[in-house]
This record gives C-alpha cells, structure tokens and sequence, in this order.
C-alpha cells in the first residue's frame, strides 16, 4: 500500500474527482444489495404462495430502478476516476520529459535510451494503472464487500455471516506474503522489458552496419537471449500472480460449505427462510468479486510500486550544470577568452585537456586540429557548457559562461557536430527548427550559405522532402549542409563547426568557406577539422595533442615549423594530386 503514500500528493491535487468517483462507487455497491435482497423476498412470496402480479411488477420496477442507477453512477465514477489516472500519466509524462531536456552529458552516459524509453511507457502506464485501477480494486472491493457483508448482518443473520467469513484472514496472510514477492518480481520484470527495448532501439538504429558486416544471424540470437531471460521474468510474475486465484477459490469454496451445512441448519430450526439463505448465497457470491479485487489489487500496486521507484530514481538524478541565481539573460556577444589549467571527464582520472589558452575577437576564425582523440570535441563541449568541472576559465563578452543563462549561452552558439542529426521532418523544418516563424526567404538563404540550396531544390518536393528518420534519405554531405545551414540561420555571435566539412568535397568546402567568410565579417568561428584545407584561412590554428596545445600559429607560420601541421599538410596535398591524376 506504500504507492498509495508515494503518490499522495497527486491524490490531494485530486482528491475532489476522486471524492466523486468514490461516493458513485459507494452508492453502485448500495444498489448492488437489493436485487439478492428482492430475488429472496419473491422466493419467499412464492413459497408462502402469496404471490400476485401486482408485486410482482413493483419489483420489477424496483430492480430495473436499481439497474439504471447503477448505470449512472458507474458512468460518474468511470470519468472522474479514470480521468484523474489519465492526468496522472500526463502529468508525469510532462514532468519526465522535462527533466530528460534539462539533463547534462553525464546523465545519458549512465542511462541507455532504450532505458528511457521503457520509463517513459511501460513504467507510466504501471503507475496510471494504481490512480485507476488501484484505486478502483481498492474501494471497490472493500466498499463492496464491507456493503455485502453488512447486508449479510441486517438483512439474514450476524451468525452465519460470521461463520461464513472464517476463512478470509487466510485471505489477508496469503496477500501480504505473496505481495512482498511481487514487488521484487515487478522490479525485475520492468528491467527485462528496458533490456529489450534498448537492444530493438540500438539494432534498429545500426541496421545499416549489422547488414555490412553479416551479423543478422548473431543480433537475432542476442535479441532472442534477451526475450527469453524477459519471458522468464514474466513467467515468475504470472506464476504468483495466478497463486491469488486458486487461493480465494478455496476460500470462497469454503465459505459456501460453511453457509450451507449452517444456514441449513438454521432454515430447520426456523431461525432464517428459503429465501433469506438463497439471498444469502447470493451475497457471497458477490464476495467473490471483492476478494478476486483484492488479488488483481495487489498485481496493480505492486507493479505500480516497482515502477514508481524506477522513475523516481531518474527523477533525483541532478544535473551537473548549475545556472547562477541571477543568470544574465542577455544573449552573450563579444571577445572569446579560453583559459583552461585542466579538465577531465567524471570518474576518469585521465587529463583531457591541459594548459589551453587563447582568445578571438569578433570576427575572426580559429581552426583546432589535431589526430582523432586529441581533445578537439573536448575541447568545443566545455563551450557550450557540458561540463563545468574543469579549472580554470572561459569568458565570453568579459563574462563567465557559468555567469550566463543556459538559454542566453547557447542562443549564442550555432553548432554543427561530427553526428549530424536531422529529425524525421521535412528539410524545411529541420533548417528553420530554432524557430519556426523564420520565413522561407531566410531558410533559403541559410541553405545557400551552406551551398545545399541547388541540391534541395533539385529533389521532387523541394524544401519539403521528408528526411527520413536521422535524414535516411540524404548522403552524408547534403546531412551535414543541412546541418550548416540550420546552424547559420540563428546567424549567431559564436559558429562552431566540428568537422562539419569531411563529408564534402574539395569544391563545395571551398564554397562555403568562402560564404562564411563574406557573410560572417563580424561574427566569431571555430573550426575543428582533420582536413587543414579547413582552417589554412583561420587567424590561429590550435594543434592539439593529448589534450596539450603542441603548436600554433598562421597556416604559413605552420609550414614554416617543421611539426606535426606541415607533416598533414603535405600528407593531404599528395593525397589531392594522387585523386586528381586518377579523376
């Protein structure tokens, strides 16, 4: 019952709907008594043969009364307690989701997507279920049976009511010893179905390369293991939750071996009629319900329960970036200054980056180079605030980035990463996705900086081609010019392009390194390249080397210095001859 006490203050927000729902179900139990109470009246009727026409529609007229009352009243409880369940779930599924956007880095390295996911459904369906279900099984079957069995008390005997419910403390022991098991079960069950989901979610995504390498056989065996160790979550779950049938069987069964060998006892002795036993039997019959509500009660709750503590778990998780009590709110603007003593990722001891100072003023570019693994993408991450554990600082327009509003910050920043993301919409919508009030004339004009205009207007349906899922549809280059150019829309103060030109050729880099020089005169850029032709126009160039800056300077200044620059640098010039003479 502990969920009940977890999800009170959902229950306080609603306890007016919930006040209803209750008082028609209580008023749907009341109405339930009278037709075993009039079915016993006409036997007796019938038996003393003192029946006559006229009763006999009068009490027609008072079950069909009682029938359509019951109908009203279910129909109110219905919409205010099932509506009440279906605000919970959105209520919580609002809160989740809000929380997944305001969480850093270091929260979805812990947590898997397919994990996620499994939260945001399969668990938020559990515990709608409990401000349902739960609450329905719970008074309803307490409501219910408290009714019956006073109706059993007033209207036949309190002695063979008694003896007839000796066996229901059995009832409560098996609840409370199966219902600790259940939770357990639950919890392991919700985790099994987060396992499948991340496995369908991550070979989905990397169908591609599991086709490449041949590897279908294998993934299906790994997926297959995965179904498996879940059906047999499942199967302990189904194998307790079947014990609370079978149980109030046996006690129901009881309870009528009772009633019969003592209420027959009674009839003899003349202490109840025909019909008040018939009656009787009818009322234990309508305990069956009740205790087969309390059995499906504790699936509900227990299940509830598991997935409310794994929400609840992803709910406390805090993220890492901390915005200042009086944040600027003001777009940041003005001169870049990096001063970075140290920095390494949480719970790697590792250096990142050591000793990484410069500074850019408006208007001019930075290129940062260096092998895979270096520190460049390190490095652009500490910009946009991904992580604030590092010594040191970063100023941006004289100050702080930790002095600026998230929002103020990275409305700022237009970034291209090395995984290009587009979303399942139309070219359109994704370029103008910061926001989409911007007027076709601008879209264009971005998608012009980024030379993609041709290229879109060349597909069937122009600026409304439908991407596909992650931009399926497209090649890699034309991804990674749209993602330019939904970078250039927002024309903001800082660009950041982290190896955004690989998947373009020659030409079409040069192109648009040319539009961002025309066109972003006053406005700042960082390059992150392995291809120097990238950043040979930069004002500085960072060589970067496990985390440490091991050279910089001009693309001349470069060449001059015999290093690690102007050895890739004749390295990718002899790869352009050799591709030009094969072409």
């Amino acid at each position: 019952m502990s969920i009940f006490k977890k999800l009170s203050w959902f229950f306080r927000q609603e306890r007016k709907n919930y006040i209803i729902g209750v008082t028609a179900l209580i008023l749907v139990a009341i109405m339930q008594l009278v037709p075993p109470k009039v079915i016993g009246i006409i036997i007796d009727e019938i038996a003393d043969q003192n029946i006559h026409m006229t009763t006999i529609l009068f009490w027609v007229a008072i079950l069909c009364a009682a029938a359509l009352g019951q109908y009203i009243f279910r129909y109110i409880w219905r919409t205010h307690i099932w509506g009440s369940a279906a605000r919970l779930e959105k209520s919580l599924r609002r809160q989740l989701f809000d929380h997944f956007t305001k969480m850093d880095n270091i929260f979805y390295q812990k947590y898997r997507t397919g994990d996620l996911m499994a939260h945001a459904t399969n668990d938020l369906n559990a515990i709608q279920n409990v401000a349902g279900a739960g609450i329905l099984t719970f008074a309803d079957s307490f409501i219910s049976g408290g009714m019956t069995i006073l109706a059993m008390i007033l209207f036949i005997d309190w002695r063979l009511t008694l003896i007839a419910l000796i066996p229901l403390p059995l009832l409560a022991l098996t609840s409370r010893i199966l219902g600790s098991k259940l939770h357990d079960a639950f919890r392991d069950s919700q985790e099994a179905f987060s396992n499948i989901n991340d496995k369908a979610q991550e070979s989905i995504t990397g169908m591609k390369v599991i086709k490449t390498f041949g590897q279908e056989k294998e993934d299906l065996a790994d997926f297959s293991e995965k179904i498996d160790q879940a059906i047999a979550k499942n199967r302990r779950v189904n194998f307790l939750d079947a014990l609370f049938d079978p149980f109030i069987t046996l006690i129901i069964g009881l309870s009528y071996v009772l009633t019969i060998i003592v209420g027959g006892n009674f009839i003899m002795n003349g202490t109840i009629t025909i019909g008040q036993l018939v009656s009787f039997i009818s009322y234990i019959g309508m305990l069956i319900w009740p205790m087969f509500a309390i059995g499906r009660l504790f699936n509900v709750l227990e299940r509830g329960n598991a997935s409310y503590d794994r929400v609840s778990e992803l709910l406390r998780e805090k993220t890492h970036i901390i915005e200042a009590p009086d944040a600027i709110t003001t777009p940041a603007k003005g001169e870049l200054a990096v001063h970075i003593d140290q920095f390494h990722y949480p719970e790697d001891d590792t250096i990142a980056l050591d000793n990484i100072q410069f500074s850019l003023n408006e208007g001019e570019v930075l290129g940062v180079v260096g092998k895979t693994g270096s520190g460049k993408t390190t490095l652009l991450k500490l910009l946009m605030r991904e992580y604030d554990n590092y010594q040191g600082s970063i100023q941006f327009g004289g100050h702080s980035i930790k002095d600026y509003s998230l929002d103020a910050l990275l409305q700022s920043i237009g970034y291209v990463p090395q995984d290009h993301f587009l979303f399942s919409m139309t070219i359109r919508d994704n370029i103008r996705f910061a926001d989409p009030h911007f007027s076709q004339e601008k879209i264009e004009q971005a998608a012009k900086l980024a030379f993609i205009d041709e290229d879109i207007k060349g597909f069937p349906e122009g600026y409304d081609t439908m991407v596909g899922e992650r931009g399926v549809s497209l090649s890699g280059g034309q991804k990674q010019r749209i993602s330019i150019a939904r970078a250039l829309i927002v024309e903001p103060e800082l660009l950041i392009l982290d190896d955004a030109l690989s998947a373009v050729d020659a030409k079409t880099e040069e192109a648009i390194l040319h539009n961002l020089k025309t066109f972003r005169q006053d406005k700042t850029t960082i390059i992150a390249a392995h291809r120097l032709s990238s950043v040979m126009h930069a004002k500085e160039i960072l060589v970067v080397d496990e985390g440490k800056i091991v050279e910089r300077g001009t693309h001349e200044e470069l060449l001059v210095f015999d290093g690690w620059y102007k050895r890739m640098w004749e390295k990718q010039q002899l790869e352009a001859k050799i591709e030009g003479s094969e072409a």
